[in-house]
């Protein structure tokens, strides 16, 4: 072994604390900037890999039954550009009721023989193909209702589920033989045909539209209501990988930023206390350059271990972020890259290799005379100023001495300040996302009702509940305990333009308080008026003020917009009778407080008797999507939390090995072990506090740019009250955790200066 590498092995087996501190704030840097860079890379390979596999459609075509005919659509295949085609199917909007009375979303039932076919070849996740006329199956995301249901069309004809399918080209929510067209046709059913394409060339947005205008040309005028493009559904397939994007940057960006300074910090402080050791090893013929690159593999090794630790914690954490496109697409790869995975933890391990090496650079200067005559001797004396200024403090003499430290080594306490503001950020970020979260899914699922009523589970699917709607809510008005209360009706609906349905909600009674949060504008209030999702403004470029005409079950109904409510779909609510006169299907209640729901459920079931309804206690389900992101910034911010507390750890060890004489200069004068702790931690408490107070700024300033830039991933616009989470209370103790991150770090070094012999310490000139 040359006398360089013992050099190394001596340096990492002696600098232990160091040792650790650099290959965990490694790990971190590593995890985030895999995760980051991973994700963002891996959410568009699933849809890719499996539009490839199931041969999905580059355009999507709804036509007008009644202003094109199936020979037309067919001809329509042989269109310059087209390579392969499938269809025309018969295409229908229908919203089922399931057992108990609640109603689907409005559903896009296609009309197939076989799953197969030259395009779009549907994927069975779970259960069969429809064997039958009365038999369906849905796509696994429109809506969850397992195979053996039953499902009643408006018309009172019942479906049973038979599985569960995808299509990677988002072509339907509900899959039908041909023969079963008649079944759910009718007058309250939006139908049509529809077409599938696939071009020689796609790539691009501009490619498609060629090819889109090629086939409309072939087919008469006005026989197209609406296309799709493949690259709109990929949009749409990759948002929810790519909502992770931002907040884990923000999660990368600080472990490195904690990199750069712990390293920096830990490289500069071994340089400083082995003084007298390089001036040793110059003596002894080894180089500047040497010397440099001694301590540069010194940092390097354990960075090594931690960089392998990041990158395979990164992996694994990963894999419950992807594993929801997985269970979209199945046949999808969802897995980091491996190139991605190299790129990310070797740019790490170059900006660690960067620092530690400018850090360095002052030893390869030192002269070997002045670094053998130095030794370990003190540096310059500094703060002295400070140090009288402490005395004359009403405080413990320790307290004091402790107060004063920070001034004699000002590098030092910029870096402990730096780590512990770090530290702060990060919780005060994850405080800030984890609430924002919360709101943002009660926002979406608009139901924070503590009881629900609904048809009898009992009695099987009915198209809709036969109680007079004004007799159901006085009987709930009527029960103590009633704070709020609405009933509300679905129904599908279609808006000229726009070739995926509507989901049109009637709202009796008030509902503004069930999580409802607007956008802009405001709450309709008067027959005629609407508040709508932004998918819908955005599809038809509407405005706050605008009038649509919605068909609903084949009548027109025209709405004027007052505002837009926060919906991550397309979505009508108004408080305008349908034009078919639906009863709600459902009722909602708000109860107040210390309000037992269970009991109160039993009571109004009671006094709906004869009705067919049925009211139980509400239990909202949470997100997946919102429990992953939780989970990674919970693992994120402890990681970062703990490197904080270990740089306070480190810097403190070095300090106290710099002074151990000066220690035990104050125990042969008297000071006891617990006198000895005080002054340690006083040394970092004010340090602490001040980090702190920066950091907590600086986490909610990061709340207020990545949260936003997360749902405009998402394609959502959030309003403030999502974002204005942070409470006096809440800033207070999130400040007074960087004091406690100070804390923690200089438990150790203080125990250990407690326990130092004053004997040992003196020694040690």
């Amino acid at each position: 072994m040359s006398g360089l590498g013992r050099v190394v092995r001596s340096g990492v087996r002696r600098r232990r604390v160091q040792t650790v501190v650099v290959g965990l704030v490694t790990a971190a840097a590593v995890t985030a900037t895999v995760l980051g860079a991973g994700l963002l890379v891996a959410s568009q390979a699933p849809f890719d890999d499996a539009f490839a596999a199931q041969r999905g459609a580059h355009l999507t075509v709804r036509a007008d039954s009644g202003a094109v005919t199936e020979a037309q659509l067919v001809a329509s295949a042989a269109t310059p550009g087209v390579v392969a085609a499938a269809g025309p199917y018969r295409v229908l909007v229908v919203a089922f009721t399931e057992r108990g009375g609640m109603r689907t979303p409005p559903l896009t039932v296609v009309a197939r023989a076989d799953p197969g076919g030259p395009v779009d070849r549907i994927e069975l996740a779970g259960g069969r193909w429809p064997a039958g006329p009365d038999e369906i199956v849905l796509s696994g995301g429109a809506v969850r209702v397992p195979p053996g249901s039953r499902l009643a069309t408006p018309g009172g004809a019942e479906f049973t589920v038979v599985g569960t399918a995808r299509s990677v080209s988002d072509t339907a929510g509900a899959w039908v033989l041909p023969s079963a067209v008649g079944v759910l046709d009718g007058p309250d059913t939006a139908d049509g045909y529809q077409m599938l394409y696939r071009f020689t060339d796609a790539r691009t947005a501009t490619e498609v539209a060629t090819g889109r205008d090629a086939v409309v040309a072939t087919l008469p005028s006005g026989a197209v209501t609406g296309a799709r493009s493949w690259l709109d559904v990929r949009q749409q397939a990759v948002e929810d990988a790519a909502v992770f994007v931002p907040f884990l940057v923000a999660f990368a960006l600080l472990g490195i930023v904690m990199a750069l300074l712990v390293v920096g910090t830990v490289v500069a402080g071994t340089v400083g206390a082995a003084t007298r050791r390089i001036g040793i090893l110059k003596a002894l013929g080894c180089t500047p350059a040497g010397v440099v690159r001694a301590f540069v593999a010194q940092t390097l090794l354990p960075a090594a271990v931690g960089a392998v630790a990041g990158t395979v914690t990164g992996n694994l954490i990963a894999l419950p972020v992807l594993a929801e496109t997985e269970e979209i697409y199945g046949s999808a790869n969802t897995t980091i890259a491996w190139w991605v995975t190299v790129l990310a933890t070797g740019g790490v391990l170059a900006v660690v290799t960067l620092t530690a090496w400018t850090a360095a650079l002052r030893a390869g200067r030192l002269r070997t005379v002045d670094a053998i005559a130095v030794g370990r001797a003190s540096g310059p004396a500094r703060g002295r100023w400070a140090s009288r200024l402490a005395a004359r403090l009403p405080v413990a003499r320790p307290v004091g001495l402790g107060l004063a430290r920070p001034f004699a080594r000002p590098a030092r306490t910029i870096a402990i300040l730096l780590a512990v503001a770090t530290g702060a950020a990060a919780v005060t970020f994850a405080t800030g996302l984890a609430a924002s979260l919360l709101r943002i899914q009660t926002a979406l699922t608009q139901d924070v009702a503590d009881v629900t009523v609904t048809g009898d589970p009992d009695a099987g699917p009915v198209a809709a509940p036969t109680a007079d709607p004004a007799a159901v809510l006085a009987a709930i008005d009527a029960q103590p305990g009633t704070r709020a209360r609405y009933g509300l009706t679905q129904a599908p609906g279609t808006v000229a333009g726009i070739a995926d349905p509507v989901s049109v909600t009637t709202i009796t009674g008030d509902a503004a308080w069930d999580g409802f949060e607007m956008v802009s504008g405001r709450w309709f209030a008067a027959p005629g008026e609407a508040v709508v999702g932004g998918p819908l403004l955005t599809a038809t470029g509407a405005r706050i003020g605008d009038t649509v005409t919605v068909r609903i079950e084949g009548t027109p109904l025209r709405l004027r917009i007052v505002g837009e409510v926060f919906e991550s779909v397309m979505a009508v609510f108004t408080g305008t009778a349908t034009p078919t006169g639906r009863n709600p299907s459902e009722y909602r209640v708000a109860l107040a407080p210390d309000t037992d729901a269970g009991a109160y459920a039993q009571a109004l079931t009671g006094a709906l008797a004869g009705r067919g309804l049925t009211a139980r206690p509400s239990g909202g389900e949470t997100d997946p999507l919102l429990l992953v992101v939780e989970g990674l910034t919970a693992t994120l911010t402890l990681l970062l939390l703990a490197v904080a507390a270990l740089g306070v750890l480190n810097m403190l060890v070095l300090d106290l090995r710099d002074r151990v004489h000066d220690l035990g200069v104050h125990k042969a004068l008297g000071m006891t072990p617990a006198q000895t702790i005080a002054m340690v931690v006083a040394s970092v408490a004010a340090v602490g506090l001040v980090g702190g107070l920066l950091g907590v700024p600086a986490g909610v300033a990061m709340h207020r740019l990545v949260l936003p830039t997360m749902a405009a991933n998402g394609g959502l616009h959030l309003p403030e009250t999502l974002l204005d989470v942070y409470g006096p209370l809440i800033l207070t103790a999130l400040a007074l955790g960087g004091p406690v991150t100070a804390l923690l770090g200089a438990l150790l070094p203080a125990g250990w200066a407690a326990r130092t012999r004053t004997a040992t310490a003196l020694r040690s000139e």
